[in-house]
């Protein structure tokens, strides 16, 4: 029987146009660029077919008689929104937190205006019936999902009206029976060599008169005139050596639209910016998302926390005051976001359309908080090991070659032998000094949008009332006074 992870690895084989250094990438599943990622995500998709493990990740849907991932489910309790945390969890902790595109985050996006899919309809008859059937085919068929929202970095200082800017950002050029016809560039699409579809759309405030810009599509991977440029792949076969990198590489490109036919049924909305705008910020669709990205956030800060910990006993200085006071403050980092995480699916309540959502002011704090949290984190691991990140061997072989004995002596740790120690510190390494490490600060800081933006729309989108109501009564009763 063909497990899930078979299938899906399978389904990659349908002609898209993926770029790696200068070439296409002719057979995907065995390129050592992504063997060491699929690998790792066909056993999470198997996980879905163990009857031991199913229950953490799936749920039981009637019409197909089998489990399909919880980032599907559209939660209507409480207990639905804990059952999509407990799904979100499972997968991060079995990726340490390092793969934060894994499908769950665009299924959930999905699931979202699938949900409130009869009031979005409302702004265009048309999107209920495509998105009924574009979520039931993502479900059914254990799709996997990414998106791609941001516009090519050409020149910040102009703006769409801008002609040298306008046609190089994603537009449509042509409408015909089958569908649109659209050209231009999106970036930065997380996953996707290995998808199965895009969700774009644009970050761009788009005006009445950007009719060609304003667009909500979903875009399959193997569209013609579709190229998928990778950025620089950061795997590295050398498990032993790289264990992260060699399980982990999610891979970024840059999307070019060569007038790629998207058909009508695909095209969720087009041509009303204020519909596009009113989407983006669809309340439901966001707080079911971000809510997986909070959870993974979690996952990965007791990661980082766990690896100081060992690293800091592996050479005895969990003694030392400022080493503790460093720990100290991962372990309140990783509480910060854990309640941030817990306050928002305790307070989770149902929309006008029944449908439950965690609290999003929660998350949006912990999305904010995140951009600072995870930096000062792989900085506390980089204090706490300091110069022995760069005293690691360049291979574990050398424990079994000439210099064994040497080997054994000098890299003896306080609490663990010589060549776990070793072991230990390529792990840390791997997070915080390869190239795989740096990419992941670097997401962390801009994954969520613009740090400063993303502060400035969290105290924009808040009822001040509250906060600023007391403040003028206790000057009136002192006033009175």
């Amino acid at each position: 029987m063909t497990t899930r992870g078979e299938k899906f690895l399978n389904s990659l084989k349908d002609g898209r146009k993926i770029w790696l250094e200068g070439q296409t990438v002719d057979d995907l599943p065995k390129h050592p660029a992504f063997q060491g990622t699929l690998k790792t995500i066909t056993g999470l998709f198997d996980l879905l077919d163990d009857p031991h493990r199913r229950d953490e990740v799936g749920y039981l849907q009637p019409s197909l008689g089998r489990y399909v991932h919880s980032s599907f489910l559209v939660p209507y309790s409480k207990e639905d929104i804990l059952t999509r945390s407990k799904a979100f969890t499972c997968w991060a902790k079995e990726t340490n937190g390092i793969m934060s595109r894994l499908s769950d985050y665009g299924r959930s996006m999905i699931t979202g205006w699938y949900a409130d899919r009869e009031e979005i309809s409302k702004r265009d008859s048309g999107f209920q019936a495509k998105i009924e059937k574009y979520y039931e085919s993502a479900r059914d068929n254990d799709l996997f999902l990414t998106t791609a929202i941001l516009d090519p970095q050409i020149d910040r200082s102009r703006e769409l009206s801008d002609e040298r800017i306008s046609e190089r950002f994603l537009h449509v050029v042509k409408e015909t029976s089958e569908g649109i016809i659209v050209r231009g560039a999106k970036m930065i699409a997380t996953g996707a060599p290995y998808t199965h579809d895009f969700i774009i759309f644009s970050f761009l405030q788009l005006k009445k008169e950007n009719k060609e810009h304003s667009h909500v599509l979903i875009v399959p991977a193997n569209s013609k005139g579709l190229h998928i440029v990778c950025r620089e792949s950061f795997a590295d076969s050398r498990e032993k050596e790289h264990i992260l990198s060699s399980r982990y590489e999610e891979m970024d490109a840059v999307l070019f639209f060569d007038d790629v036919l998207i058909p009508w049924e695909r095209v969720l909305l087009y041509g009303d910016s204020e519909s596009v705008l009113s989407l983006r910020n669809n309340k439901t669709a966001n707080s079911l998302a971000f809510h997986q990205t909070v959870v993974r956030s979690v996952a990965k800060l007791e990661f980082v926390t766990g690896l100081a910990f060992a690293i800091s006993e592996s050479i005895g200085v969990t003694g030392f005051l400022h080493i503790q006071e460093k720990l100290g403050e991962l372990l309140t980092q990783v509480d910060t976001m854990r309640a941030l995480v817990i306050a928002s699916e305790t307070k989770a309540a149902p929309n006008a359309s029944g449908v439950w959502l965690p609290e999003i002011s929660f998350i949006d704090t912990a999305r904010n908080i995140g951009t600072k949290i995870y930096p000062r984190a792989i900085e506390i691991l980089q204090q706490v090991g300091g110069g022995g990140f760069v005293q690691t061997p360049s291979s574990m072989e050398d424990f079994y070659g000439p210099i064994s004995k040497f080997m054994h002596l000098y890299f003896e740790g306080a609490s663990v032998s010589s060549e776990k120690k070793v072991k230990l510190f390529k792990l840390a390494w791997d997070l915080i000094g390869s190239p795989l490490g740096s990419r992941h600060e670097l997401y962390e800081r801009f994954y969520a949008g613009d740090p400063v933006r993303s502060y400035a729309n969290q105290y924009l989108n808040t009822n001040k009332s509250s906060y600023i109501d007391p403040i003028w009564k206790l000057l009136q009763e002192t006033s009175k006074g």
